[in-house]
């Protein structure tokens, strides 16, 4: 996984985010929003978990907060604003890759047994 931070040790919420993320800036209701649609429900953020893993994220380098000037026209000065470093889009291009491998030897090894 090279220069990169070691992908399998994201957890999953973290995942989730980043993957949120990759569609543009969101303020921390819009990735609760985008999880839930991403995975049909199946996962939830809680406010805790959500707020505890942006300041992680944030604090490794794999996502930054907007300043007030990079935020959305008309958007309040309360919420606040997260977007994708490059290291964090490089993290989850790398750990998406590192599931999709696992999923096609999930694949690969179901087919031998049936």
């Amino acid at each position: 996984m090279g220069k990169h931070r070691e992908a399998s040790s994201l957890k999953p919420s973290s995942f989730y985010i980043l993957l949120a993320l990759a569609g543009g800036p969101r303020h921390g209701f819009g990735i609760l929003r985008d999880v839930e649609e991403q995975t049909n429900g199946s996962v939830r953020l809680w406010p805790v978990t959500l707020y505890g893993s942006l300041e992680k994220l944030v604090v490794s380098g794999l996502i930054e907060e907007l300043g007030p000037r990079a935020r959305p026209p008309g958007e309040s000065e309360k919420r606040r604003y997260y977007q994708l470093t490059r290291q964090g889009r490089a993290v989850l291009h790398d750990e998406s890759g590192r599931l999709q491998a696992l999923a096609r030897l999930a694949q690969t090894r179901l087919r031998k047994v049936t």
